[in-house]
């Protein structure tokens, strides 16, 4: 039997097995958005399928809690795993959840001593393209699975120690990139060569048992560790909601509701009341599971409450999860999936808008939740290059401000140098920078967006998936505001301006210039107990502008300094208010004024008895017949108080004749 100290040590060393693995496939890829981004990850798991070692601090986080085991038994049903065998895979449903999206192709690799099974080595990648009807093969656009790419169902792609050529001619053959995917695929297959070489040193000082029971003790010792730090939130029941922009196919919303109850260490989510999956690319595979891509905000929660936490599959251990079938966090069929990070990112901000209530002082306002891919694409189709993986702010939190041009949700990219980007994408960058009067305002400020300016120097094709918070805010909390809304714009200012909302594949030409500005993080506190000094250095940095400082703020600044008289006067003029409660911002107050909480519910009882086919279309039409009768941008167009007063009535109506006669005449309108 080992020892503590002896587990721990040979724990350490897989931690840095791990890490090793991952600098091996950085520096082996091929493409910017592993090489540069870091969409990409590595991890060594037990025979139990979860995580033993995951890097702390290289790559993508968010897969720290994924279970390899659907994977590994859809793969040998036609006979077990032998040294040297890697396995590949990149379909959600095929795999059992391990992936979330085509091109995200994960690699499994087995781990012997001897003739003995130990356990597995993971990688994967984000490719830069696996076929399917657009170049990068993501667009909320795509209406199925098959739309978007080739599907890899759980198969051998290396034998033995050596590539089955079939499978890597196939793969070639499916992609607008094979070099480039060929190139970030081999180099996860140098990551487990790594992997398998620093185990079989660990196995043959430990044996086959003790190497297992370093790996139930690192799982251990995590979950226990993750209780202890959530059992200083409040038990209770907590409820949240927010929106995404669109439902890909038409103006109407989609809402994401989460019920966090709270108890003695253990936080459980329930997803009832999120809207029905749809005939977009925003749907999310969970099979009803927890899974480590929709959980994030949890193991981001538990790593601020204890920072030395190892990062492992014992995480999940503490988290329950309930999302009814067939709905965005549980899609089935063949529903598309490949923007479910702009989903999983609204469900990070209710998991906080939820979990704030129950430690204040812990959780943050919303981030600024969006995750957007800036993807420009040869016109011959021979380059699909990432520019940026842009991202917002973090929100502010008690005793501190948010990160500025950093968001601590599902995505810890990294940026691309400037210089990388225009030595390989035909654009060149004239701004890239963070983005003035963005962070909500509050005693303690949200994070800055960031602004990306880029001109086309080719003819070529621009993507922007996960394009969101462009009419619903990053709230706010405890008397903080909102962040500013993301901008999208093709040659601002000129006479072919053009705002875009719903990016597929929007054709640029050679000159064009492009511009996003992405949403800030919601503030914290209220904004008139800011002290003046903090609100003096973001007008100096940039981030705040002499006008925002007194509209906001209150702050009076002349001349490069605070004018204290002036402030101290301004200040006082007004009513200090720093309720502990959620700062929605205007557009959203203005939706739920005519779609209320309540009836939303009952509407989403009423479409979990039909078809899961038919639940999307369904909302769209009673939606749809209320939102006829208000302006065409609402809820970012005020409406006339009659207006607003019909339109609620419509919805009541509307929502009584389903769950009364159980049905809506067609086209309901006001």
């Amino acid at each position: 039997m080992l020892t503590t100290v002896e587990k721990d040590v040979a724990h350490t060393r897989l931690q840095a097995a791990v890490e090793e693995m991952c600098l091996t496939l950085r520096r082996a890829s091929r493409s910017l958005y592993v090489r540069d981004a870091a969409d990409f990850a590595c991890a060594v798991a037990d025979l139990s399928g979860r995580f033993v070692a995951y890097p702390q601090d290289v790559g993508v986080s968010g897969f720290v809690g994924l279970d390899l085991t659907p994977a590994i038994e859809a793969a040998t049903v036609h006979g077990p795993l032998a040294p040297g065998d890697v396995l590949l895979t990149n379909d959600p449903y095929l795999s059992g959840g391990l992936s979330t999206h085509l091109p995200d192709v994960h690699a499994i690799a087995p781990f012997f001593d001897g003739d003995e099974l130990v356990g597995y080595g993971w990688a994967f990648v984000h490719v830069s393209d696996v076929g399917g009807r657009v170049p990068s093969s993501v667009s909320v656009l795509n209406d199925s699975v098959f739309a978007e790419g080739l599907r890899i169902p759980p198969l051998r792609y290396v034998r033995a120690g050596t590539v089955v050529p079939e499978v890597e001619a196939i793969l070639a053959a499916n992609s607008r990139t094979p070099e480039a995917n060929r190139g970030d695929l081999h180099a996860m297959l140098a990551a487990l060569d790594t992997g398998r070489r620093r185990v079989g040193e660990l196995t043959a000082d430990l044996g086959p048992a003790g190497f297992a029971d370093v790996g139930m003790f690192a799982r251990e010792q995590s979950a226990a560790r993750a209780r202890s730090a959530l059992r200083t939130l409040a038990d209770g029941t907590y409820r949240f909601e927010d929106y995404l922009d669109n439902d890909g196919v038409s103006s109407v919303p989609l809402r994401v509701v989460v019920t966090a109850t709270v108890d003695d260490g253990a936080v459980h989510l329930d997803l009832t009341g999120t809207d029905p999956q749809v005939e977009a690319a925003l749907n999310m595979v969970t099979f009803g599971r927890a899974h480590s891509w929709v959980v994030t905000r949890i193991f981001a929660l538990i790593g601020t409450l204890d920072p030395a936490v190892p990062l492992n599959g014992g995480l999940m251990d503490v988290i329950g999860f309930t999302a009814p079938e067939g709905t965005l966090l549980n899609a089935t069929g063949t529903a598309a999936t490949g923007v479910r990070h702009a989903t999983t990112s609204r469900v990070n901000d209710v998991v906080s808008g939820a979990l704030v209530q129950a430690a204040p002082e812990v959780l943050p306002a919303a981030s600024s939740g969006l995750v957007v891919p800036v993807v420009f694409a040869a016109g011959d189709g021979s380059r699909v290059d990432v520019v940026e993986p842009m991202v917002g702010g973090t929100g502010a939190r008690f005793g501190a401000d948010g990160a500025d041009g950093r968001d601590s949700g599902i995505s810890n990219l990294s940026n691309n140098p400037v210089e990388t980007v225009e030595a390989n994408v035909s654009v060149r960058v004239l701004r890239y920078a963070l983005r003035t009067d963005s962070g909500g305002a509050g005693r303690w400020r949200g994070g800055s967006g960031l602004e990306l300016e880029f001109e086309a120097l080719t003819d070529g094709g621009l993507l922007a998936r996960g394009l969101e918070r462009l009419r619903f805010r990053p709230w706010g909390f405890a008397g903080g505001r909102p962040g500013a809304l993301t901008e999208l714009v093709v040659n601002e200012g000129r006479p072919d301006e053009r705002r875009l909302s719903v990016v597929d594949v929007h054709a640029l030409r050679a000159g064009d210039r492009v511009v996003l500005r992405t949403s800030g993080a919601g503030g914290y506190g209220d904004p008139l107990d800011r002290a003046e000094s903090a609100v003096l250095a973001d007008v100096a940095a940039g981030l705040v502008t002499v006008e925002a400082a007194l509209e906001a703020y209150g702050v009076v600044v002349r001349d490069g300094a605070v004018d204290a008289a002036a402030t101290a006067a301004e200040r006082t003029r007004r009513s200090a208010s720093a309720e502990r409660t959620h700062s929605l911002g205007p557009e959203r107050e203005r939706w739920e004024r005519v779609f209320p909480s309540a009836l939303a519910d009952q509407l989403d009882a009423y479409l979990r008895t039909l078809p899961t086919a038919t639940r999307a279309a369904r909302r769209r039409e009673v939606l749809g017949g209320v939102l006829a009768g208000l302006p065409d941008r609402f809820p970012g167009v005020a409406a006339s108080e009659e207006k607003l007063v019909a339109a609620e009535q419509a919805f009541a109506e509307a929502v009584a004749a389903v769950t009364g006669a159980g049905a809506v005449p067609a086209h309901t309108t006001p």
